[in-house]
């Protein structure tokens, strides 16, 4: 129990898989699936498309957690967060800054929304994951 609430459990996790032709294809333990895009120009999602991505919808959630949290949920009418970064040009490669736009509806002034914005920031589990130092633990399957 976290903060004297329950929380519920989800099976988490995704399966990438692509042959010697085609596009890779993920999938998650709940039964989503994604066609992965290769090409520059190519509508869809990519690798780094779903980083942001989900980057953007922690945050967005959070930010709803947030206003929840602070009592403010009556006047909270939406958010919307726009995330990109900058890839480094040398190996390895890797983003070395994420840009976060957090645009929160309802009736706030700017300080709360600043607030709001750095409470989805505390309590979005993929921005404490990509600040922090996650291990990975790599096994080789035959």
């Amino acid at each position: 129990m976290v903060g004297g609430a329950k929380v519920k459990m989800r099976p988490v996790g995704a399966t990438a898989r692509v042959g010697r032709l085609g596009r890779p294809v993920i999938s998650t333990r709940t039964g989503g699936a994604l066609e992965i895009v290769t090409g520059v120009s190519e509508p869809g999602f990519n690798p780094l498309d779903l980083l942001y991505s989900s980057l953007a919808a922690c945050l967005a959630l959070s930010a709803r957690i947030a206003a929840s949290h602070m009592g403010l949920l009556d006047r909270f009418e939406g958010v919307a967060v726009d995330v990109s970064g900058e890839k480094s040009v040398e190996e390895p490669y890797r983003i070395v800054r994420f840009d976060i736009k957090i645009e929160i509806a309802g009736d706030f002034d700017a300080a709360t929304r600043a607030a709001l914005a750095h409470a989805a920031e505390d309590i979005c589990t993929v921005s404490n994951t990509l600040k922090g130092e996650a291990e990975f633990v790599l096994s080789v399957a035959g």
